[in-house]
């Protein structure tokens, strides 16, 4: 039998260690390195806390990027549940996002059913992981749209 509780830890492991990996990295280059991570773009999302108020940073990457927007998975591994960074900012949605050292004012938005078909299985060719995650859970895993406010 599929034990969903080990799954979840499991994922959620997986998201820290890769954020804080990622953070350490960005950290002792000065923001230099990593350029890409597994192929997509490294952003950190800036959001506040739907419950506290506070401010929170994530480290994400985007399969998907354009001069007009910024595409994140909230897979958070294949987890049962959405990453906080997407309930935070669907309930706040305007959020920054800090590329290459800039920050820029952004607005959040959960893709469409319609722009979801659409982008996912781009999303899937530039990280065939997020297919794996989509399998993992009962959830169907949001994309989030950040354009420029």
């Amino acid at each position: 039998m599929y034990d969903m509780h080990k799954s979840n830890r499991v994922a959620s492991a997986g998201a820290w260690l890769l954020e804080n990996g990622h953070r350490l990295l960005l950290t002792l280059t000065g923001g230099r390195f990593p350029r890409t991570v597994m192929g997509m773009l490294p952003i950190e999302l800036h959001t506040v806390g739907r419950k506290s108020g506070k401010p929170f940073a994530n480290l994400l990457t985007s399969p998907v990027h354009d001069d007009d927007r910024i595409v994140v998975v909230a897979s958070k591994g294949g987890h049962e549940h959405h990453p906080d960074w997407y309930k935070n900012a669907i309930a706040t949605p305007d959020v920054t996002v800090t590329v290459y050292g800039t920050t820029v004012p952004m607005l959040a938005r959960s893709a469409s059913a319609e722009e979801r078909a659409e982008l996912w299985p781009r999303v899937v060719k530039a990280y065939k992981g997020y297919e794996a995650y989509q399998r993992n859970t009962s959830r169907e895993i949001p994309l989030l749209i950040l354009e420029r406010r």
